[in-house]
C-alpha cells in the first residue's frame, strides 16, 4: 500500500513492527527483504514520487567551505527512490582490505570482513540489476578480452577487475509496484520524520514525531525502527533529538557526524601509448549483458608495503574543458553544459574566466570534426537516451594516442572532518546541516606515490609514457571538492561506543531497537562507490531484524499499545 501522508487526519498515531525512515537504496531494499512475511512494515518517505523543490528545500545547509564540499542540497534527492532517481549506475564492491585494520590508516577497520557481505552482496547486484556478482575478466566473459594496455605485465596495478553497470536502476521507479501490491508494506509519502522520541531511560525509542509541510502532525510507535535517511540525514537526525541525551543520540562520545569521508577524485597526467590498438578503454558487455569496464587497482600488498589507502584508475580522454584537445564530441559536451546536470556539469566548470575566445575554439572543434560529433550525437540517443540498459559514460579514444588517468582514491577517516548541526532551521523546524569537510596529507600521498609507481610500471614494460607534475597533484585531486554523493561514516559502525555510533549489526550504541542502515555505517570509504555497498549492508540489517523478530515470544508479537492504530487500518477523522 502506497499512501499520502498530507491524506491522513491530523495528530493519529499509526503502529508498526518495522518502521523505516528513508525510500532510498537502502530503505527500498529492505522493505524488499521483508515482503512476504509476517512482520508489519511501514517505509516513511520525506518527498513525493518525483522531485518538488520545496521538499528538497529541507535539505539545504551551510558549508564551511564551497570549494571543497557542494550545497548539502546536492548529490542527494529527497523524493521517492531517493539518489538512485539521480544515480549513475556504478557497482564496486570493497576491496578485502578495506575492511581490514591498518596500523597506517588511523580509525580503520570494520567490525566484520568482506566474507560476512558476500552473501548479501550477491543479492545486491540482483536488485541493482548490475548482473552476476562476478568482478573480474575470468568471472564475466566467457571468450577472451582485449588487454586494457598491451603489454603492461607489473604485478603492482591489476587490471583484471571491474566495475558493473546498473540501468541505472531508479529503486523508486522500479520497485514502487511491488511495494503497492505488498500486504504487509506500508509506504507513507510526504512523510518528515522530525522527532526521534526516546523512553526515560533514554535505552529505547517510544515514538518517532512525523510531519507534513501542509501541517499535519502524527506519532508512530514500532519495535524496531531504523534510519536509512542517507549519510547526511541520519546525522542530523540523530544531533537534533537531544530531549533524552543532550548530546544527541548515540553522540555520548561526540562521534555522530565526525570521521565524514567523500572521496578524493581528479584526472591527472598523460599516458602516451605509441598505436591506438594499444590500449582498450572502452565497454565491454558482460555475459549477462550488463556493461563492464576494466580500472588499473592497485594491489593489496602494494598498498601495505607503501603504507597508503586503496584507488583505482581509468583511462580517461583529456580534459574537457582544454579545447586544445581538437575532439569535436569533447567541445560539443563543454558548449553544452548549462543542459547537464548539476552533479555532473560541475566537471565542466572553467572557474568563469573561459570568456568568448575559449567559447570559440570549442565551437570550431564541433565544427571541424563535425561527422563524428554527429555520429557521437546519435550514439548517446540511441545506447543512452532511448535505451533502457544505458550506456554508462563518454567513452573518446584520443587522436594523439594520449590519456589522462581518472582517479578515483580512498579518504581517510578524519575525526576534524564533520557535520554539525547549524544555527538556522528548515521549514519543519529542524536544525540545518553545517559541513566541514577535510581531506588529510595522507590521502594526497596515496595518489602521489601510486602515480609515481604506475610511471615505473609503464617504463618498465616499455608500453608508453606516462607523465605527471607531483606538484600539482593535490590541486588537481581537489580541484572540484569532495566527490560527489558519497556521503559516508558519519554514524559509524565499531565495536568502541567511544569510537563508533552502531555496533556490527547496525544498531546504535545504548538504544535497543534503533539502528541506521546505509552510508554513514561505513568506517573506511575503500575506493568504491558506495550505493552496492550500501544495499548489500541494508540486506543484512533486515536479515537480523527478521531474527529477531522470530525470537520474539508470540504474546509480545501480537499486543499493540494502547492508542495505537494498527497500520493496515486506514484513520477516520
Amino acid at each position: 500500500m502506497m499512501e499520502d501522508a498530507r491524506d491522513l487526519p491530523d495528530g493519529g498515531t499509526l503502529n508498526a513492527d518495522i518502521c523505516i525512515v528513508g525510500a532510498g537504496a537502502a530503505g527500498i531494499a529492505m522493505v524488499l527483504d521483508f515482503m512476504g512475511t509476517d512482520l508489519q512494515v511501514l517505509l516513511l518517505e520525506s518527498g513525493g514520487l518525483t522531485f518538488e523543490k520545496d521538499t528538497q528545500a529541507l535539505y539545504s545547509g551551510s558549508v564551511v567551505d564551497p570549494h571543497l564540499h557542494s550545497p548539502p542540497d546536492r548529490y542527494r534527492q529527497r523524493c521517492f527512490g531517493g539518489s538512485t532517481t539521480i544515480w549513475g549506475g556504478r557497482c564496486v564492491p570493497f576491496d578485502p582490505i578495506d575492511f581490514e585494520a591498518r596500523s597506517y590508516v588511523a580509525h580503520s577497520g570494520w567490525p566484520f570482513g568482506r566474507e560476512e557481505l558476500m552473501p548479501h552482496y550477491e543479492r545486491a547486484n540482483r536488485l541493482c540489476e548490475a548482473g552476476e556478482f562476478a568482478y573480474t575478466v575470468g568471472e564475466a566473459f566467457s571468450a577472451p578480452r582485449r588487454e586494457m594496455i598491451e603489454g603492461l605485465r607489473g604485478s603492482a596495478f591489476s587490471s583484471d577487475t571491474l566495475e558493473r553497470f546498473s540501468c541505472p536502476t531508479d529503486f523508486g521507479a522500479r520497485y514502487a509496484h511491488r511495494l503497492r501490491a505488498a500486504a504487509n508494506v506500508r509506504v507513507l509519502l510526504h512523510a518528515n520524520v522530525t522527532g526521534v522520541g526516546l523512553n526515560p531511560a533514554g535505552r529505547a525509542v517510544e515514538r518517532l514525531t512525523v510531519r507534513t509541510l501542509t501541517g499535519k502532525t502524527f506519532t508512530v510507535g514500532a519495535t524496531h525502527v531504523v534510519l536509512a535517511a542517507g549519510g547526511l540525514e541520519v546525522a542530523r537526525l540523530l544531533l537534533a533529538n537531544r530531549d533524552v541525551h543532550r548530546n544527541g543520540i548515540g553522540n555520548g562520545h561526540d562521534v555522530v557526524g565526525r570521521y565524514y569521508m567523500c572521496h578524493l577524485a581528479g584526472t591527472l597526467g598523460a599516458l602516451t601509448v605509441p598505436r591506438p590498438d594499444a590500449v582498450w578503454h572502452g565497454y565491454d558487455i558482460a555475459d549477462d549483458g550488463a556493461y563492464c569496464r576494466r580500472r588499473l587497482a592497485l594491489a593489496p600488498q602494494v598498498q601495505r608495503d607503501l603504507h597508503i589507502g586503496n584507488l583505482v584508475a581509468r583511462l580517461h580522454h583529456p580534459r574537457i574543458v582544454d579545447p586544445a584537445h581538437r575532439t569535436g564530441i569533447l567541445s560539443l559536451l563543454y558548449l553544452a553544459r548549462a543542459l547537464i546536470p548539476y552533479e555532473y556539469a560541475r566537471r565542466l566548470d572553467d572557474g568563469g574566466g573561459a570568456g568568448l575566445l575559449r567559447w570559440l575554439q570549442h565551437a570550431r572543434n564541433v565544427i571541424l570534426d563535425l561527422p563524428a560529433t554527429i555520429a557521437f550525437a546519435w550514439h548517446l540517443l540511441r545506447d543512452r537516451r532511448l535505451a533502457e540498459r544505458k550506456f554508462p559514460s563518454i567513452i573518446v579514444k584520443p587522436k594523439n594516442n594520449c590519456y589522462s588517468l581518472d582517479v578515483h582514491a580512498e579518504q581517510q577517516p578524519n575525526p576534524l572532518s564533520r557535520v554539525t548541526l547549524g544555527t538556522e532551521r528548515d521549514a519543519l523546524g529542524l536544525p540545518r546541516l553545517h559541513i566541514d569537510w577535510h581531506y588529510t596529507r595522507r590521502d594526497v600521498e596515496t595518489v602521489q606515490r601510486a602515480l609515481t609507481l604506475f610511471a615505473r610500471e609503464i617504463d618498465h614494460w616499455r608500453v608508453g609514457r606516462f607523465e605527471y607534475n607531483p606538484q600539482t597533484v593535490e590541486m588537481e585531486m581537489t580541484r572540484y571538492g569532495a566527490y560527489g554523493g558519497h556521503h559516508l561514516g558519519t554514524a559509524r559502525m565499531g565495536t568502541d561506543p567511544r569510537s563508533s555510533v552502531t555496533d556490527a549489526q547496525g544498531r546504535v550504541h545504548g538504544v535497543d531497537n534503533l539502528f541506521v542502515a546505509g552510508a554513514a555505517l561505513f568506517p573506511t570509504s575503500g575506493q568504491a562507490n558506495p550505493t552496492l555497498t550500501i544495499v548489500a549492508l541494508a540486506l543484512r540489517t533486515a536479515a537480523h531484524l527478521k531474527h529477531l523478530h522470530a525470537r520474539r515470544p508470540l504474546a509480545q508479537s501480537l499486543a499493540i499499545p494502547s492508542r495505537v492504530v494498527p497500520m493496515r487500518v486506514r484513520q477516520t477523522a
